[in-house]
């Protein structure tokens, strides 16, 4: 058993997942990664010490029984931040695909949170990883943003049913980052509009105020300030990482 406090995360081996995995690590906590290839996982126990993993498929609901049979030590925070697929525009991505994206985001932190919760420390946070989409929509990324928005809604709400538990919810909302999934996103940009995948990738990052997309150390950072006490006045809010993309207020 542990003699630390867990950390458990979901999409563990994904671009964002293996940088939260270390900057965990190194904040002193024991992590359960959580994720559907073994190979993958197990990439995650000979990178890392302090890691042990649960084969789980976060999109069924057998995956609440298979997280809280690994559970082994008090439950910090959780951070889910799975990815979904890229589905294409609002106008010809398959209905399928949009509810399989809400499925994996709200019913995954859902199933996350129920394996957790008789293992929760005081002051434990919620964290669910969202994206940039979610709050300004684009008709390119219809998944992800249908999905997302949802997110936000289910993690505010989620602040308010853990409150009264000393447990606080948080969003963090990334801006594109340099990763094959912002290519596929590209691609599939590209193709609908005629253009060259480079073409895409300029104009997104001037959508950028710096010029820049977010990176996974960034959004490590963020996740680990969470850790802090003093993080719970901030429970139900979304945490913007979108590199000056956003427009609107708040």
């Amino acid at each position: 058993m542990p003699d630390k406090n867990l950390a458990i995360v979901v999409g563990a081996t994904g671009t964002f997942g293996v940088e939260i995995v270390r900057q965990l690590v190194e904040n002193g906590l024991h992590v359960l990664a959580v994720g559907r290839s073994a190979d993958s996982l197990a990439s995650l126990t000979e990178r890392f010490n302090d890691v042990s993993v649960v084969q789980a498929d976060i999109s069924q609901d057998s995956a609440i029984e298979a997280i809280k049979s690994a559970i082994t030590a008090p439950v910090k925070m959780l951070v889910h931040g799975p990815g979904v697929a890229v589905a294409g525009g609002i106008l010809k991505a398959p209905t399928a695909a949009m509810v399989d994206a809400v499925n994996i985001k709200v019913g995954g932190i859902l199933r996350l949170s129920r394996a957790a919760d008789e293992h929760f420390t005081d002051n434990a946070r919620i964290v669910a990883i969202g994206g940039h989409y979610g709050l300004e929509p684009t008709e390119y990324a219809a998944s992800a943003g249908v999905a997302n928005a949802a997110l936000v809604n289910v993690m505010r709400q989620l602040s308010l049913a853990y409150g009264r538990r000393g447990i606080s919810a948080h969003t963090i909302a990334p801006g594109p980052a340099d990763s094959e999934r912002l290519r596929n996103v590209a691609a599939a940009r590209a193709e609908q509009r005629g253009i060259s995948v480079d073409d895409v990738l300029d104009e997104l990052l001037d959508e950028s105020s710096v010029h820049q997309f977010t990176t996974a150390e960034q959004v490590g950072w963020a996740v680990c300030n969470l850790l802090d006490d003093r993080a719970i006045g901030m429970t139900g809010s979304t945490i913007m990482l979108d590199s000056g993309r956003r427009k609107g207020l708040p």
